[in-house]
């Protein structure tokens, strides 16, 4: 049995435990009981944030669980919530599968017609919608999707007075679950006791990047297995602060919001919504706090753009700290001793100016920090070690549940995605390709058997990055198997090395490198918004909108600018000879993009097909 901050957790003959509690509804219901009136997690209404307790937790699980077994609800049936991040998603998560339910996430930025597919797909008999933007896309298509019995509206604003028999109000599912509860106070805990390691507990659907989403099965088992391996290889304590942004439909959300906390026994605070991120993050100041790259290439954009901004005096000393802790993050990161004049030097510059830049940003009482779901550029990372942030990259997908591999704050190299996390084993396959094998392999698709068994093959999950690992176990991705490059010359290239070279600009959201049998490389770029505009408007450039900003030419002499230092430290081979500017916006609400705000190369190429033949 291995001790954990904040909870015990271990391994036993058949299956994981935490604190002797083999699926998430027993170790929920055991945290309720014993921490009762104390803070579980933080919601802000009117700019104040408002506590709620394991009591409130439990009384608000249990009766949205028990209200939707009064309405039809049985053990192995799926609930689908469509909402953004609140107190009541995860209320519903808990209840439902403390009732022995299935949960299924669907991302508030989905289509009405995406709704339908996924509600179909994943059997659904019911549907938790937010509000009445998300009742609106029900009501568009539930002649398409005659197995849902009901939808269930969170919040009534703008709908006071509407009356659908198929639609009904959260406060109205309380009661009814309340006066279950009062006829039978003893049948919530009766079915928590019968939930199994092996049931599914979750679907989780990819975020297709590559075609259509597939419900990812997700066992009791590895959960509680997911929530062990991430508490003994970063430690969460007891009344640890944490700050909840992410779609909780995505699998690294789902495990540092929901799953961790409840094991930690840490305090979630949801952000109020994803334009007031960073405010909430200045506000909340976690112990921790995990993102994906996008946010972290935003933060390192934001402050690239304020030290500009600054005085001279402000500059200059930004300038000298910044190049302290540069010096100081190559020899952490590759684990050198750091001479006792640099270690004073950064402190002195730490004081001076790196601890008011983390306290600015909200993560001057971070641990550490981390970063998954997607590639990161090196670069960056460095960046946050030098101005005193412990970074750390981790790996892991929708059909792992959560982390397969990640640096640890004293092992790590800067650029791998770091050693397999204990009770995983990893390999790279003849082909190239990452292979993983262990109890937090996912149980399969939902419904798609001969993809399961194609996924996972005598029990190794094929995870389609391809890769390699070092002497000292230490992984690398160069790149996905689909996303491999092979030009005209015959040269095998992985764009995402180069993808992230670019994003490392402050002038850079996003970029496609493109050049499969093609004589050399070019790229679509999609530049930010915020931080060209600033150098547009600084330097006197007439623009309209983002069409005519694109347009412009010293914006594209900016960008050129940008491309040209980045293929200054690429091969020839690997070089972008020329690109085109993406002149719309992209957001998740997109069909290019992602709810987790990746690219879908295949989309991007053919909605832009255009544009890539005018550089050949």
């Amino acid at each position: 049995m291995a001790a954990v901050q904040g909870a015990q957790a271990g391994v036993r003959e058949n299956g994981y435990l935490v604190d002797g509690c083999d699926t998430l509804p027993k170790l929920f219901l055991a945290r309720c009981r014993t921490l009762g009136e104390r803070t579980a997690h933080r919601e802000k209404h009117l700019g104040i944030w408002k506590s709620h307790s394991w009591v409130e937790f439990l009384d608000a699980a249990r009766a949205i669980g028990l209200g939707l077994a009064a309405l039809g609800l049985r053990r192995g049936g799926v609930v689908s919530i469509l909402s953004e991040d609140n107190k009541e998603w995860i209320y519903a998560d808990l209840g439902i599968q403390c009732m022995g339910g299935i949960v299924s996430g669907i991302y508030p930025t989905d289509s009405a017609e995406q709704v339908a597919f996924l509600l179909r797909n994943s059997d659904s008999r019911f549907l938790i919608a937010e509000n009445a933007e998300q009742l609106d896309k029900f009501l568009e298509i539930r002649d398409r999707v005659p197995e849902v019995l009901k939808c269930i509206v969170l919040d009534r604003e703008g709908l006071h007075g509407f009356v659908d028999e198929q639609v009904m109000f959260l406060e109205d599912l309380y009661v009814i679950g309340r006066k279950a509860h009062e006829d039978d106070p003893d049948r919530f805990r009766r079915e928590v006791e019968m939930s199994c390691p092996g049931d599914t507990a979750i679907l989780i659907y990819t975020s297709g990047t590559t075609g259509r989403p597939k419900g990812a099965m997700i066992s009791h088992e590895n959960i509680i297995c997911s929530a062990t391996t991430a508490l003994r290889v970063l430690p969460t304590s007891q009344g640890d602060e944490q700050l909840c942004f992410l779609p909780l439909c995505h699998v690294l959300e789902r495990l540092v919001s929901v799953f961790v906390p409840i094991a930690a026994q840490s305090v979630v605070n949801f952000a109020e919504s994803v334009e007031t991120v960073f405010d909430d993050l200045r506000e909340v100041s976690p112990a921790s706090f995990t993102a994906v790259p996008r946010i972290w290439e935003k933060i390192h954009s934001r402050v690239s753009v304020m030290s500009r901004e600054a005085t001279p005096v402000g500059r200059w000393a930004y300038g000298r700290a910044l190049t302290c802790g540069m010096a100081r993050a190559a020899r952490l990161l590759a684990g050198d001793r750091v001479p006792v004049w640099l270690e004073i030097q950064f402190r002195l510059w730490d004081r001076l100016v790196l601890a008011n830049l983390r306290r600015m940003i909200g993560l001057d009482r971070a641990r550490y920090v981390a970063t998954g779901a997607a590639p990161i550029s090196p670069d960056l990372v460095k960046w946050y070690w030098a101005i005193g942030l412990v970074m750390l990259e981790g790996y892991g997908q929708t059909e792992s549940s959560g982390v397969l591999s990640v640096n640890l704050p004293r092992r790590r190299r800067l650029g791998s995605i770091g050693p397999a996390v204990p009770g995983v084993e990893m390999k790279i396959a003849p082909d190239g390709e990452i292979l993983a094998r262990g109890p937090l392999v996912f149980k399969g698709y939902w419904n798609d058997p001969a993809l399961t068994a194609e996924t996972v093959r005598e029990g190794w999950l094929h995870t389609g990055d391809v890769g390699r690992v070092d002497d000292d176990g230490f992984f690398w991705i160069t790149g996905r198997l689909k996303d491999i490059i092979i030009t005209a010359g015959g040269k095998n290239i992985s764009p995402a090395g180069i993808e992230n070279r670019m994003k490392f600009s402050p002038y850079v959201s996003d970029a496609v490198v493109v050049g499969d049998r093609r004589r050399y490389l070019t790229a679509l770029v999609i530049i930010d918004r915020e931080n060209v505009e600033r150098f547009a408007q600084e330097n006197r450039v007439p623009f309209s909108d983002f069409a005519s900003l694109c347009a412009a030419r010293s914006v594209q002499e900016l960008i050129c600018a940008e491309v040209e230092t980045v293929n200054a430290g690429l091969a020839p081979v690997e070089q972008v000879k020329d690109f085109r500017l993406i002149d719309i916006l992209l957001t998740a609400e997109d069909d290019e993009m992602t709810p987790t705000m990746k690219l879908r190369r295949g989309l991007v190429e053919q909605k832009h097909e255009a544009l890539i033949a005018q550089m050949y």
